[in-house]
């Protein structure tokens, strides 16, 4: 299968370098600006171009894999899938689980609920925006989310997605049908990539994320996937970071 690129570098409605450092010529660059209203609100506007894109790759027999800045983009891609009749499970890669809710968050950060809007919980603002029916918690897999808030990982816990703590040594049983792979680049160790804006010690290290990718890609499923570029370029300027994450996701940058 071909992949089709897609680059939307922005991290929550504002700019971000980190995206753009990943691109390769010939990429599709997500362009819109943020809309009125509230943060929320506001990313209408790139996500509904975003899953446009999504949603063409699909047409042409494409495989869409998309290098975000914010794990909030997985909403628009997942609607660009629906809207050509494809309805894949989801593998989240992430040191954190994105399940909360505007009830269990202590920060009030939105790239911190994603995964909790996909399954229905919280607000449901993005998903509306997009026109995306919720999935249920049966075909989502969350791998690692080592660092989740104290009512977060009550929530995770009170539902049905599988939560496997840990990447490595671990058995990966994936969810049935076509899958969608998420991997936020932060779910690396940040002793070996400081630049994470969200940093967690411990996680796989490049090599082993990579092994991992692989073998969900082994399944022959993957029908899309997104990278969340998750760094602080301006705070990378020896590239430690992104040489990290180049390694840890060469297979989807070499196509």
């Amino acid at each position: 299968m071909i992949d089709r690129r897609i680059v939307s570098p922005r991290f929550i409605g504002r700019m971000a370098g980190a995206p753009l450092r990943l691109a390769q010529p010939g990429d599709k660059v997500i362009k819109a600006a943020p809309g009125a209203g509230s943060e929320s609100e506001s990313l209408a506007p790139i996500h509904i171009e975003l899953a446009d894109a999504v949603a063409d790759a699909i047409r042409a027999g494409e495989r869409p894999v998309a290098i975000v800045g914010d794990c909030c983009q997985a909403i628009p891609l997942m609607a660009g899938l629906a809207r050509n009749g494809v309805h894949p499970s989801i593998v989240w890669l992430d040191s954190h689980g994105d399940f909360n809710t505007w009830e269990t968050t202590p920060s009030g950060f939105l790239g911190g609920m994603p995964l909790a809007m996909l399954t229905g919980r919280g607000d449901q603002g993005m998903m509306e925006a997009v026109g995306l029916d919720p999935i249920s918690d049966q075909r989502v897999l969350l791998s690692d989310g080592r660092d989740l808030d104290p009512e977060e990982r009550e929530l995770v816990k009170a539902s049905r997605i599988r939560h496997m703590e840990g990447v490595i040594g671990v058995p990966y049983v994936l969810p049935d049908g076509p899958l969608y792979l998420h991997i936020d680049a932060d779910i690396i160790d940040s002793r070996l990539a400081p630049a994470f804006l969200y940093a967690v010690k411990g996680g796989p290290s490049p090599e082993g994320l990579r092994s991992v990718i692989e073998g969900v890609l082994a399944s022959g499923r993957v029908v899309a996937i997104s990278v969340t570029a998750s760094w602080d370029a301006a705070k990378d300027e020896d590239r430690v970071t992104e040489t990290a994450v180049r390694r840890a996701v060469q297979p989807l940058l070499a196509g």
